[in-house]
């Protein structure tokens, strides 16, 4: 039980916004998991996926609730970017918010559960309005995640298990939003040996076919533990 050692002190509102990036790998952008509000203030308008941090329930443990509350899924690639507490950044009560932002494979949400949760996805370059503050999350999140791909194999939860060159470099481009040099790019991923080539190939985008590959986490973490720095910076 509890103790009220501090009955005199000021309550405040603590929520978790949820910045769920996706990648549409045909249409070779990256989206956004939005939803429009059910309730005041600002009913009917694009947000976030958010909610309240029950009183069980840690920051972590509420986000992933609301992240499989609209997709079905558990186990994604989540982390915490920033705490949110402008006085007068929620018109509805004083409201402190901590983001995350999460990667997801589109094609493995639950369809029928976020349909009927009314969440869609809307690519970056293409967003609605967004209500109150998530604006700036959605930017400091991005920036977030485009330095943590330069040092970080994260880039690989937004892809398919098995995936091109080329489909990676879209990848990749999309989240950096310029272009990359082809040959300095292929030549600095394959040289890290975390890749595993396929017998597969690829025919639905050209005639003689591309290889697929898949990321090898086993081998990543071998590496890891002998000192491997992963690095794709790359022009």
């Amino acid at each position: 039980m509890k103790m009220n050692i501090y009955p005199s002190s000021n309550k405040h509102l603590v929520a978790v916004d949820c910045i769920i990036f996706g990648y549409d790998i045909l249409e070779k952008e990256i989206k956004l998991l939005l939803f429009k509000r059910i309730v005041q203030p600002a009913k009917g308008r694009w947000s976030l996926a958010g909610g309240f941090v029950d009183p069980d329930e840690s920051l972590d443990e509420a986000a992933s609730r609301i992240l499989r509350k609209l997709t079905g899924l558990d186990s994604v690639y989540m982390k915490q970017s920033y705490a949110y507490g402008e006085i007068d950044r929620d018109p509805g009560d004083r409201v402190i918010s901590v983001a995350y932002f999460a990667l997801i494979t589109i094609r493995n949400i639950d369809k029928e559960l976020a349909e009927r949760n009314g969440v869609s996805w809307r690519s970056l370059s293409r967003l609605p309005e967004l209500i109150f503050d998530h604006p700036l999350m959605v930017k400091r999140a991005l920036n977030e995640l485009q330095s943590q791909i330069k040092i970080k194999p994260v880039g690989f939860e937004l892809l398919p298990e098995k995936f091109t060159l080329v489909q990676m470099q879209d990848l990749y481009e999309a989240i950096y939003q310029r272009k990359i040099d082809k040959r300095n790019f292929r030549k600095k991923i394959l040289s890290m040996g975390i890749l595993e080539k396929l017998d597969e190939k690829e025919r639905e985008t050209s005639k003689k076919g591309a290889y697929y590959y898949k990321f090898n986490e086993g081998t990543y973490k071998r590496l890891r533990q002998n000192g491997f720095y992963f690095n794709l910076d790359v022009n």
